[in-house]
């Protein structure tokens, strides 16, 4: 765990935290909050670890937006285990009741990923997705860094 620590407190930190904070954007069960803020606790730049996070978030939210725009055909017409298919519907009926705007909620746990592969579905314009989702996830690592900073007593 040390040799861990000591390597994500060094030159390789924001890496690690925008490859954590790609993956954990995808389908994959990750999480990048917890690097986030280990980063700011051993004084990283602030603005620069929230940057870097939101770029790698929202950068893996679109590969989730690309699986669906490639593969609509083929994801609409393949059976989905029951716990997927409800995630998937829940997020359909989302994108369709509150349009675009929902991507804005792209950052919450189980909902948040199936919501970018319905956007793709959905053919959803892509810059128009690319704003919308980035807004949210700054929005979440901005709060986030905040209530860290307050935590430890940065301010």
């Amino acid at each position: 765990m040390e040799t861990l620590l000591a390597a994500l407190a060094s030159e390789h930190a924001l890496i690690a935290l925008f490859l954590t904070a790609f993956l954990a954007a995808t389908l994959l069960p990750l999480g990048s909050e917890w690097l986030l803020v280990l980063l700011i606790t051993q004084h990283h730049p602030l603005v620069t670890v929230v940057w870097v996070a939101t770029l790698g978030n929202t950068l893996g939210g679109a590969t989730n937006y690309l699986i669906g725009w490639a593969g609509q055909r083929w994801w609409r017409n393949r059976p989905h285990p029951p716990r997927q298919k409800a995630r998937l519907d829940q997020a359909q009926a989302l994108m369709k009741r509150y349009g675009g705007a929902a991507l804005l909620f792209s950052w919450l746990p189980v909902i948040g990923d199936p919501l970018c592969v319905v956007a793709g579905v959905l053919r959803y314009p892509l810059v128009a997705f690319f704003v919308l989702v980035a807004v949210g996830k700054f929005g979440r690592y901005v709060f986030l860094a905040w209530a860290t900073q307050q935590a430890i007593g940065l301010s």
